[in-house]
């Protein structure tokens, strides 16, 4: 490999790949998903939750294979075997009158972790229907809320891993590669973000933000038993300004080079983004560069 292959912060190096040859040949019978389980046994590949990461280890394998570097068993036959079809959203019943209101003249807004709730399948048909980007199921950590005013939804916020590599953040936190390698699981990167288009209530993206920075550690470390200490966010800038994050005090430090999270080859091939930055404590460089 010319250069080492980083996945959920593992470095997948020319020993690595041999060694993933190996358990692939030993375990070829057995099939795509025992080798990627077999794979976080022998590696310790585990969340902080004590979960192995099968789902991240299956997408390096397949990274792997597309790149040529392994060659993986063909897919098991059976009921329901061969090319997946993804099957439509369904977006649950929803009343769309208009919201129009001031902050003060709406009253309580609630906002309600939902992953693994009943309210999930609404959170995925909201996203879905009406956030330009679509809903995309995210891998590793991840968290999504609803706010809703008197149990109708206002908007939809998700939360997972952040981005491997963004020059103009690292620069920003003044980290090394080592530091990163380490301490990445620290930093949630705001993924979506919706107001719901028949609601018009001003203030309250920025409104909403400032609740989630108060929600998002006491949550993030029940539910995945560690800390964060800084969020991050993409903002397509030929789609918006990126006011509601500035209005709640979030740090704009630069713009993406438009490679995409997956880029190895230096072609720019997804729009520049404006990145965005909100510590959730004073000390969060030292925490950031702490490898002991």
């Amino acid at each position: 490999m010319d250069t080492p292959l980083i996945m959920r912060g593992r470095r997948i190096a020319e020993s690595d790949i041999f060694f993933i040859r190996s358990i692939i040949e030993k375990h070829r019978a057995q099939g795509r998903k025992f080798i990627a389980q077999e794979l976080c046994r022998l590696w310790d590949w585990k969340q902080s939750n004590g979960m192995a990461k099968i789902m991240a280890c299956s997408e390096l394998l397949l990274r792997l294979e597309r790149a040529g570097y392994v060659e993986l068993p063909p897919r098991k036959k059976g009921p329901g075997s061969g090319p997946r079809r993804r099957q439509p959203i369904q977006i649950p019943l929803h009343c769309q009158n208009p919201i129009v209101a001031s902050l003060q003249e709406l009253g309580p807004i609630e906002i309600r972790m939902v992953r693994g709730t009943h309210w999930e399948p609404l959170y995925k048909g909201l996203v879905a229907a009406y956030h330009y980007l679509g809903y995309c199921q995210t891998v590793g950590e991840h968290l999504k809320y609803i706010a809703f005013h008197q149990d109708r939804p206002l908007a939809c916020m998700g939360w997972g891993a952040a981005a491997w590599k963004v020059a103009c953040r690292d620069h920003f936190i003044g980290w090394s590669p080592a530091h990163r390698d380490r301490n990445i699981q620290f930093i949630i990167q705001n993924t979506r973000f919706l107001i719901l288009p028949w609601v018009q209530v001003s203030h309250l993206a920025s409104h909403l933000l400032g609740r989630m920075a108060k929600l998002l550690p006491q949550d993030w470390q029940k539910v995945y038993q560690h800390p964060i200490v800084l969020l991050e966010t993409f903002v397509d800038s030929t789609r918006f300004k990126g006011t509601c994050y500035r209005a709640a005090n979030w740090v704009h430090v630069g713009f993406t080079q438009g490679r995409g999270r997956w880029d190895t080859a230096h072609r720019h091939c997804v729009p520049i983004k404006a990145v965005f930055l909100y510590p959730l404590v004073k000390d969060f460089r030292e925490v950031l560069t702490h490898l002991d």
